[in-house]
């Protein structure tokens, strides 16, 4: 997986791809059927945009932000672009994914499949998902100080937890965190949510710029 972001980039993906799939029922003290409507707009969930701010925290450092765009397509296929001034881009194309850091003018290369630590978590990411097989669902509060309702995540085969936070107005979520067994952590705040916009496809085509330096990430290498 990409360099900076491999512990955390595949639970923060396949939240994202939950992202639009709240409708109704968020305040529910009982999960099962938010879980239920859930999976149901996921089925009908083709594709999406977004904006993104992303917080990477970590112990004992000082918090770091990055903002962009994120698009996504069933089956498999995401680009995630950071803005200036640290630009980065990231592409799923259903079979490889790509991580270029023009900085170094290097892309990392590895299998889609390969990308996510958790299987939960690919099967979300390539369109074949199902909560009540693959996760735990909990919710947390309905009165949280920040006025949003809360969903935990866990994938019952184990991996990071995934935490949701529902605005109780709109419905759309607006906060994803997950943290890693070492305490270092990603939030996402998303906004301009677009869903069924069917992005073209030349979006998820990536193509490696010339003299840029190539990693093969795949296992065994």
């Amino acid at each position: 997986m990409p360099r900076r972001h491999g512990v955390w980039r595949g639970a923060i993906l396949a939240g994202v791809a939950l992202a639009m799939l709240i409708a109704g029922a968020a305040r529910a003290a009982d999960p099962k059927p938010l879980v239920s409507r859930l999976q149901h707009h996921y089925r009908a969930t083709d594709s999406f945009t977004a904006r993104f701010v992303e917080t990477l925290t970590s112990p004992g450092g000082a918090p770091r932000q990055r903002g962009g765009k994120v698009a996504y397509r069933k089956p498999g296929m995401i680009r995630w672009e950071f803005d200036p001034p640290q630009p980065e881009t990231i592409v799923a194309d259903g079979t490889t994914l790509y991580d270029y850091d023009p900085g170094l003018n290097q892309v990392v290369e590895v299998p889609e499949r390969s990308a996510f630590k958790n299987r939960s978590v690919a099967a979300f990411i390539l369109g074949v998902g199902d909560l009540e097989r693959d996760f735990d669902v909990r919710s947390v509060s309905d009165s949280a100080a920040d006025g949003l309702a809360h969903l935990v995540l866990t994938p019952k085969e184990g991996g990071a937890k995934i935490e949701l936070g529902v605005d109780s107005k709109s419905l759309n979520i607006t906060n994803l965190r997950t943290a890693d067994a070492l305490g270092n952590a990603t939030e996402l705040q998303l906004s301009d949510i677009q869903r069924n916009v069917t992005p073209e496809i030349s979006m998820f085509t990536f193509t490696v710029p010339a003299g840029a330096d190539i990693v093969n990430a795949a296992p065994g290498h």
